[in-house]
């Protein structure tokens, strides 16, 4: 099957809602298969820049959503109602490496210690040092000990099993209290089964190739985390183009290529999950706008759908000041769609927006 990079481009922006809004941000998330929420003002505005009139605010009181750990192992949003497919799809991907041997849990320690989480969590919402305490009175003090260097300390051995009781759908992210943040289970919103791994590896995978297709095993391995040999098997019997391989029956393109000038803020799932990367990227793009290849650590500057800059917010009272520094010339209607985004992006986080264009100094963000 042949098909044009334009219509890949156009046919990703439309379905992540870059040039038609969603009606909802659950519809939004579930179309980008999760939004970043590492930072999560980001996340939020991700979410907000593909809805109608949305704010952070808007985002932040969609009871359809939850803050829990995604692809990669990052916190992400997702919809509460596909934790399901998600638990059940992550929790199947094989380990990484071992950790150091002072460090080592055995397998029914593991399993004791996410017990130990979804009891404390049934019906709690926790901060992590409140968390730490019923852990260890569920298990033993082996649980506790202080092993896992962080941050110029130590916490306690039951840590590193976090992100893999999100994957058992035991825990996600609650309420924060004042500064604190705070730790619950999505169980309290409904109780669910995660989804049998081989299922649910196949429905996330045909969902990341509606959003982000054509794409091949080592471009979604890498979105995921993984090892291509874990993913490959999936692929077998999609239809294929020279770009990659497309979902079951999804094979349309339109020939209308798309138009647009687009702030997209750290970590938007659109820079992070489109491959490849040098035409994602064209240009002297590649070096600029990723980190060695790593997307997501600048905030871009999207134009007609292509990567074409990096920018930069710095809030002052409610003047929200961002530069943007092109690295291709605008047009006067670019330029014009330029401040119109500068607007919107402005909007979202409540204040008034002031454009500067010139370079852009700050380093990627870590």
């Amino acid at each position: 099957m042949e098909i044009s990079w334009p219509a890949v481009v156009a046919r990703r922006m439309r379905r992540h809602y870059l040039t038609e809004p969603a009606a909802s941000p659950v519809d939004a998330v579930r179309a980008m298969c999760g939004a970043h929420a590492q930072v999560l003002s980001a996340g939020e505005t991700s979410v907000a820049l593909r809805v109608q009139d949305a704010t952070r605010e808007t985002v932040q009181s969609d009871p359809g959503l939850v803050k829990t750990f995604g692809p990669r192992g990052t916190v992400h949003l997702l919809p509460l109602a596909d934790l399901p497919m998600w638990t059940g799809a992550l929790s199947a991907l094989p380990a990484g490496q071992q950790p150091p041997e002072i460090m080592r849990m055995t397998a029914d320690q593991q399993a004791e210690v996410i017990a130990a989480i979804g009891d404390a969590l049934s019906d709690a919402e926790l901060t992590i040092d409140e968390l730490s305490v019923e852990v260890v009175r569920r298990t033993g003090s082996w649980a506790g000990d202080l092993v896992m260097p962080a941050f110029q300390t130590y916490w306690p051995r039951w840590r590193q099993v976090i992100p893999a009781a999100a994957n058992a759908g035991v825990l996600c992210y609650g309420a924060n209290r004042g500064r604190a943040t705070t730790y619950t289970t999505p169980q309290r919103h409904g109780a669910f089964v995660p989804m049998n791994g081989e299922k649910a590896l196949t429905e996330l995978l045909h969902r990341y190739l509606f959003a982000y297709g054509p794409a091949t095993p080592q471009q979604f391995a890498r979105w995921i985390k993984t090892t291509v040999t874990v993913v490959r098997p999936y692929f077998e019997s999609l239809p294929e183009t020279e770009f990659g391989f497309l979902a079951p029956g999804d094979e349309e393109f339109a020939d209308e290529p798309v138009e647009g000038v687009h702030l997209l803020p750290y970590f938007d799932a659109y820079g992070v999950g489109c491959f490849p990367r040098e035409l994602v990227f064209p240009g002297k793009a590649l070096e600029r706008a990723t980190n060695r290849g790593q997307a997501g650590n600048y905030p871009l500057l999207l134009m007609d759908g292509s990567v074409a800059g990096v920018w930069h917010q710095k809030k002052s009272g409610r003047t929200l000041q961002i530069t943007v520094e092109p690295l291709v010339p605008l047009s006067r209607k670019q330029q014009a769609a330029l401040d119109a985004a500068v607007a919107r992006v402005a909007a979202i986080q409540g204040g008034k927006g002031d454009l500067t264009v010139g370079e852009i100094t700050v380093g990627p963000h870590a």
